[in-house]
């Protein structure tokens, strides 16, 4: 799906400013064709934004960006394409009441005379699909996919503009390990085909394994390259943050076994997603939940927080409750952060402070609105969760990603729970607000929350979890404690393939 002409790119003491504030200071690197590159840094490094100006989405405030050995500078993101310069956003970029074909070739559209030409879009979108191992009907509109999906059509849409030089940001943040597998196939064919891939990530085990050199930015900076076989994952670490990074994760307390669960729950299903679901958690304990994509660990717990149909028996602090609606979960001391941190997590528009409060508004708006009770409240949050933020009056879209992330647990935190469900809680943070957010996670524990871990990454849930359930196909189908804990064994029960010993 590639064409034939190479990208060689040079980046020349490239400068960026966003009004007053400079995020680029004089980078420069080159790119050569044919190679893998893992660009690490941490959120706010300047990684993403110096790839959008590479592909056309921002303009350079100020040095030069030479393809091919001539200066260049792209009005928008099509005259990038058109080179087969492109992007895959960390965040998606569909349009969600429009079908997939519809979506590949959104502005691209073939023609057949002055007619739309369906059927050669149709055929060329399954074709692009079928390449990154999705195999779905290229009618089917955005909004009925899950989160993975949506990432598979993003590479595929990605592969249909005949992509020369493309940038990856955290692709396979959704994925699972088998479509993980096809995607490093995929970049291995794009190589070969002398395609230059821009691998950005902060799961450092795939940049060892899929990158030939690794280039690092730190505040805005260019810090060095290497060939990735000379660099373990731990010095990579080091050069992202700066500093020398101590254990990733907290040691585990102990759990008083003979404590009540906080919650119990029995034969809980959820139509079409989850069926006969029964585990407990108790309080001080940190209770993974692993399990391929689609495996139904997101549907699970939207159906016990009432954001979905679901029916079985709950019980909180050994008393039996019927939760049908977010509210009902609020009032028995349940709260879930979603792994769609923009679209379900934060209202990333509005400012710090309305974001902390507004689950908690019954205590901030109890007769009127009382600020400065909220900004008393955001203060306190951004020193105990460590959100680094220059103007508590900003709004949550200027945070990086890992500072979201910190916003919104201090958010679902506000009603004061007793249980607490975290989605994907670390999903596209750097490392070192990953390890934040392990200590946080930790913290909460320790402080008597009963905490439920829904993730994709397995080293976390090994690094942080006393227990850790695995799901397949709608059902809970093991259970382990911390010393059974390994990849490999989480993995043969997600797929199905334990072999009894």
């Amino acid at each position: 799906m590639t064409g034939s002409t190479a990208v060689a790119v040079e980046f020349d003491r490239v400068v960026k400013f966003f009004g007053p504030v400079q995020v680029l200071h004089g980078v420069s690197f080159s790119l050569a064709p044919g190679r893998v590159y893992g660009l690490l840094g941490e959120n706010g490094a300047g990684k993403s934004t110096l790839m959008k100006i590479l592909a056309g989405y921002e303009p350079l405030t100020g040095g030069t960006v030479r393809i091919n050995g001539e200066a260049r500078q792209f009005a928008s993101s099509r005259d990038a394409e058109a080179l087969g310069i492109v992007l895959i956003h960390q965040e998606f970029n569909l349009a969600e009441d429009l079908g997939i074909a519809q979506n590949i070739f959104l502005g691209h559209e073939k023609k057949k005379g002055w007619l739309l030409d369906d059927a050669a879009m149709a055929r060329d979108a399954a074709a692009a699909l079928a390449e990154v191992g999705l195999h779905i009907d290229p009618a089917t509109k955005v909004r009925r996919l899950i989160v993975a999906e949506k990432q598979l059509v993003e590479i595929a849409k990605a592969l249909s503009r005949h992509a020369r030089l493309l940038i990856m940001d955290e692709p396979t943040a959704t994925l699972t390990p088998g479509e993980t597998e096809r995607l490093f196939q995929l970049i291995g064919r794009l190589r070969a085909d002398g395609v230059t891939v821009v691998y950005i990530s902060h799961k450092l085990d795939e940049v060892e394994r899929v990158t030939d050199e690794i280039i690092v930015m730190r505040d805005g900076r260019f810090v060095t390259r290497a060939p990735t076989a000379e660099v373990t994952r731990h010095q990579m670490a080091n050069l992202m943050v700066g500093r020398e990074i101590a254990d990733l994760y907290p040691p585990r307390d102990a759990v008083d076994a003979s404590a009540a669960p906080a919650l119990r729950v029995q034969d809980f299903s959820v139509p079409g997603w989850a069926e006969s679901a029964r585990f407990e958690v108790r309080p001080g304990e940190i209770l993974g939940f692993a399990g391929l994509v689609g495996a139904g660990r997101t549907e699970l717990f939207e159906g016990l927080l009432g954001l979905r149909p679901g029916a079985g028996s709950v019980e909180v602090g050994g008393r039996a409750v019927q939760i049908r609606h977010p509210r009902d979960a609020a009032k028995n001391g349940l709260t879930y952060l979603s792994e769609d941190r923009k679209g379900k997590g934060l209202h990333v528009n509005l400012g710090l402070r309305q974001n902390l409060t507004l689950m908690a508004l019954e205590r901030y708006a109890a007769p009127w609105l009382k600020p400065d009770a909220e900004r008393g409240a955001l203060a306190q949050a951004v020193k105990d969760f460590g959100i680094r933020t220059g103007d508590l009056d900003a709004r949550a879209s200027s945070l990086s990603g890992g500072n979201q992330q910190k916003l919104a647990l201090a958010k679902v935190l506000q009603p004061r729970p007793r249980i607490v469900v975290l989605d994907e809680p670390t999903r596209g943070v750097d490392v070192g607000a990953k390890r934040d957010i392990y200590f946080l996670i930790q913290r909460l524990a320790r402080e008597g929350l009963a905490v439920i871990v829904v993730s994709s990454e397995l080293v976390e849930l090994i690094g942080l979890c006393h227990r850790v359930a695995v799901m397949r196909a709608g059902r809970i189908v093991a259970t382990l404690d911390a010393a059974q804990l390994t990849e490999e064994e989480l993995i043969a029960h997600a797929t199905g393939t334990v072999i009894e010993h």
